[in-house]
């Protein structure tokens, strides 16, 4: 059976040839300004689901209080 995208099986000479292409794609000077765009991504992505989990949670507190009265 082949695993999708091959995920988990990525060993220490893959990464360093995705490294090295990634390097040879953007450049030195290029790379930090994608990780930091990466980092926004993910920081807005977690406060997204922060959000939506709060939401739910006062939703539910919500129709608990209407099911007490």
């Amino acid at each position: 059976m082949i695993t999708p995208l091959l995920i988990g099986t990525l060993g220490t000479t893959e990464i360093i040839i995705i490294a090295l292409v990634v390097l040879l794609l953007f450049g030195g000077k290029k790379i930090p300004e994608l990780m930091k765009g990466i980092g926004k991504g993910v920081k807005s992505f977690k406060q997204g689901m922060n959000e939506v989990e709060k939401e739910i949670s006062d939703i539910d507190a919500n129709a608990d209080e209407k099911k007490e009265k």
